[in-house]
């Protein structure tokens, strides 16, 4: 699917009355219509672990590195480590076993939802939502913080989920953002040529006043995953974002998803993923 130029899509979307509350209530089906299996050994230890739905593979290695997983009774912090088809595998104690069965779950997330698989503080989770539905130990691909809705990929195809956030991939996302008040000609420009903040130079792939709404509602697509970065773009502008809702992620859309819902993805997705990335 190709990224829509100068922000048609949003400006449609945004632009018109939603269709979504015509919809009658979405009801996942029981299994997924499309699973893949994948066993090739030996397999890296950081693999493994993403393989098994704990985390994406990245991530995987740091719980390695931290001493958190067993290979046959001994700890291994070493991801390049080479796992058997026979190996016993452990994290935090517990035997953990490769999901064989690749499940692709795409969810709209409401606001004052966690992106993560547990919460310390008890706070509700997008693993929540899924509820008993779902047995595959998916994850979230990337992150969309607390306060922001929009698209969100899960799974536990701990590869696609690393290709996906590898800032190498360059894989898009269109954001619409309401400010807390209009952003002048000037700051829009400033935006466009790149701005250093703390913790290096940023620059969004495009951005645009949203058509037939006023100067504080923009579309923006961004492919960087860095913590919270448009939120503290606009901020280092002296904006405060009211609203952040992701409407695009690598070629998928909300239509016919309504907040706080979620859905299997079609074979024909699957396959379009792949081959975004």
């Amino acid at each position: 699917m190709p990224m829509p130029k100068k922000l048609r899509k949003l400006r449609r979307s945004v632009g018109r009355k939603s269709f979504h509350k015509r919809l009658k209530p979405y009801t996942p089906p029981a299994q997924p219509p499309f699973i893949e299996k994948e066993e090739v050994w030996p397999m890296r230890l950081n693999k493994y672990v993403a393989y098994c739905g704990i985390a994406a593979r990245r991530q995987a290695a740091e719980l390695v590195k931290r001493g958190l997983v067993q290979v046959n009774g001994q700890m291994v912090d070493n991801p390049a480590h080479q796992v058997q088809a026979d190996d016993e595998v452990k994290y935090r104690g517990r035997v953990i076993k490769p999901q064989t069965h690749k499940v692709y779950i795409l969810m709209n997330k409401p606001k004052g939802v966690i992106t993560t698989v547990h919460d310390e503080k008890g706070r509700k989770t997008v693993m929540d939502l899924l509820g008993p539905q779902v047995q595959a130990r998916v994850f979230p691909v990337g992150r969309l913080d607390r306060d922001s809705t929009g698209l969100l990929l899960l799974t536990n195809d701990g590869a696609l989920a690393q290709k996906l956030m590898h800032p190498s991939k360059r894989v898009r996302k269109v954001y619409h953002v309401v400010l807390d008040k209009p952003l002048v000609a000037a700051d829009l420009d400033r935006i466009r040529k790149g701005l250093e903040l703390d913790d290096g130079f940023i620059r969004v792939d495009e951005i645009d006043y949203v058509a037939g709404r006023g100067k504080d509602e923009l579309g923006i697509v961004l492919h960087s995953g860095r913590n919270r970065i448009i939120r503290r773009i606009f901020q280092h502008l002296g904006y405060e974002v009211k609203k952040l809702d992701r409407t695009w992620l690598a070629g998928l859309d909300k239509r016919g998803l309504r907040r706080g819902h979620w859905r299997y993805l079609s074979e024909r997705e699957v396959v379009m993923l792949k081959h975004f990335v």
